[in-house]
């Protein structure tokens, strides 16, 4: 057997290969838009990638099934359930993909999506008693399992999904020998669950003695103890939910982005482009294009572009020299294709024209509690998610979400000409959060250098 995870850290996800190397027969398995990687493992193994299998509708990601298709010229498997609106193979519970020695047996696994399936890998050249492992998409996470309240179908409730997922978990996967790896599809970070492990892999065996969600108890317990906490999800989510089931455009990864002077970026701007900014946050302090978002390419790019742009949007992108394809590359991930090109040379553009050129604000967590102590009415905004808010924040600071800030702007007041401060754990999303707010109109907006981390002690001492 040839087993491949391939896992992406900026989006925590993970998608596999799996073939028979006796046979050259292979599957891939949630795979993403940019399949280089894919075809270039299965060139070097041998194998003919024969099958695209999707565990279920994927909601953070815009999934690669149709460029691996076109590219292979393999079907694509989706669970009986789904409703898809492209050429596909339903799998239906008890069916075996036999690639040979290896064979992959589905089983249905609602609970996550109605559609969710997971795939038992059974490398029956070494044991044909225990199965090698099982990719549990979104049902079963390391630490965690799937979150029924993303309502990527319309019509069916988080509680009858909760129900399904309890069975699932117990009824499908619980049933499979301790020693079964557990492959999940995504790992810390994602927002499709609450408190995913930094690992890649377990076992049946640890996730029954540890996962909080695999407990004995109830199902009306189980309902209240998975959905309670979970943060909030991107605005794009449903997006892509819906556009994974679609026959939609496909991606091309290695055309380049186009470069753009600064006349044509400021005329995109004026007529209702969005312009994210990809460097990083003391970079961006220091000068940036006026009205540009704050989205730094070192850290989760896409998902925090994906919550303050709009998958409609025409984006403009300005990035450190050379960045610009994988700026392109990361937002075509989540399926915002509309990207009009990037700024040519933006360090002599931005020095040649200072007159569209502006500094953010950013305070020391000293000269943030200096001037809370001074302005009475100083508005102070914590865009972190609401479980890090209970585990410890500034007093009279509002919460507001990274991932809501976009829409609740109009609640933090007419008034923006008031000071507003804004702070998340460590820097990256206040400085996203504070150009939001500028951008929107406010014209007296910091953000705290190293955020709750660096505030938390001094508080202490007060």
């Amino acid at each position: 057997m040839i087993f491949e995870q391939h896992y992406l850290d900026c989006l925590s996800q993970a998608s596999y290969l799996v073939g028979d190397e006796r046979t050259g027969r292979a599957v891939v398995v949630d795979p993403r838009r940019d399949v280089a990687d894919y075809l270039a493992s299965a060139r070097e193994h041998g194998l003919t990638i024969e099958l695209v299998v999707e565990t279920h509708f994927h909601a953070d990601f815009l999934s690669g099934h149709l460029e691996l298709a076109r590219a292979t010229g393999a079907e694509i498997g989706v669970g009986a359930a789904g409703r898809a609106e492209f050429d596909h193979r339903p799998l239906h519970h008890g069916d075996r993909i036999e690639l040979g020695d290896v064979v992959l047996e589905v089983r249905a696994t609602p609970g996550h999506t109605p559609e969710s399936i997971s795939l038992v890998v059974w490398d029956l050249a070494n044991d044909s008693r225990v199965p090698y492992g099982v990719l549990t998409g979104d049902t079963l996470f390391i630490g965690d399992v799937g979150r029924p309240d993303l309502l990527a179908s319309v019509g069916v409730t988080a509680e009858e999904l909760g129900r399904s997922l309890y069975t699932s978990l117990r009824e499908q996967l619980l049933t499979l020998p301790d020693e079964t790896k557990v492959f999940p599809a995504h790992g810390a970070g994602s927002a499709c669950g609450k408190q995913l492990s930094t690992e890649t892999v377990s076992t049946i065996g640890e996730q029954r003695a540890t996962n909080y969600a695999l407990a004995d108890m109830t199902v009306e317990q189980f309902l209240d103890v998975v959905t309670e906490g979970q943060p909030t999800a991107p605005g794009y989510f449903s997006y892509d939910a819906t556009l994974n089931r679609s026959d939609h455009l496909l991606f091309d990864a290695d055309a380049p982005a186009a470069p753009l002077g600064l006349d044509r970026v400021l005329e995109l701007q004026q007529g209702g482009a969005v312009v994210i900014d990809t460097r990083d946050a003391a970079t961006f302090a220091a000068g940036h294009l006026a009205g540009s978002l704050n989205v730094a390419l070192d850290g989760r790019f896409a998902e925090f572009a994906g919550s303050v742009a709009l998958p409609t949007d025409t984006l403009v992108v300005v990035t450190e020299p050379g960045d610009e394809d994988e700026a392109r590359v990361r937002l075509g991930r989540i399926g915002f294709d509309r990207l009009a090109g990037y700024l040519a040379d933006p360090y002599r553009e931005l020095l040649a024209n200072p007159e569209v050129v502006r500094r953010a604000s950013r305070l020391t967590a000293e000269e943030f509690l200096d001037r809370q102590r001074s302005l009475p009415g100083l508005r102070v905004v914590d865009v972190r998610t609401h479980g890090e808010h209970e585990l410890g924040s500034v007093e009279g600071a509002d919460v507001v979400p990274v991932a809501r800030l976009r829409d609740e702007i109009d609640a933090l007041g007419d008034d923006r000409t008031s000071p507003v401060v804004v702070f998340c754990a460590g820097g990256y999303r206040s400085s996203l959060a504070a150009s939001l707010l500028r951008a929107s109109g406010f014209t007296d907006v910091s953000d705290v250098l190293g955020g709750y981390g660096a505030v938390a002690p001094l508080l202490g001492d007060d």
